[in-house]
């Protein structure tokens, strides 16, 4: 669970589906019953926030004047900057694809400027909301720690 947290914030680690299996091998101990209804919602929950994870910044990007190419730049810099060795490139990386996008979309600096921001915003947006889900994940797998405790220890 407190990989999933750090996850939240590093890129190298998929924070949020790492909550997600520490939730899952909690119930698949003998010790606490296995609950379908309460997996299956934290699994759709889990799917919906990693796609948003990804539009987000993209939508930013959109949201504060951008198009589809600068759209497009936000979501290609943001899987470069997985990848890239470089500190901070997840945060570098989709605000210099959107203001590449719109650089080839023929938009003035300011507004490819404007349209990269919206980038970097939507990506710490997206980075917080996965936080706190990871943070709620974490709240859950210890209520379930607390409730079969006896069972557990």
């Amino acid at each position: 669970m407190l990989v999933g947290i750090l996850g939240s914030f590093l890129p190298m680690l998929p924070g949020i589906p790492v909550s997600w299996a520490g939730l899952l091998l909690l119930h698949l101990t003998s010790a606490i019953p296995m609950n379908y209804t309460y997996l299956g919602i934290t699994l759709l929950i889990t799917i919906i926030i990693f796609v948003l994870q990804y539009t987000i910044p993209a939508l930013g990007t959109r949201y504060l004047g951008g198009s589809k190419k600068g759209m497009f730049g936000a979501t290609i810099g943001l899987f470069a900057g997985i990848f890239i060795p470089i500190p901070f490139a997840i945060l570098i990386a989709p605000f210099v694809g959107a203001y590449l996008g719109e650089i080839i979309n023929k938009a003035d600096s300011r507004t490819a400027i404007k349209a990269a921001t919206g980038s970097f915003i939507g990506l710490l947006a997206s980075t917080f909301m996965e936080f706190i889900v990871t943070a709620i994940f974490l709240l859950l797998f210890i209520y379930k720690l607390w409730e079969f405790r006896a069972l557990l220890f």
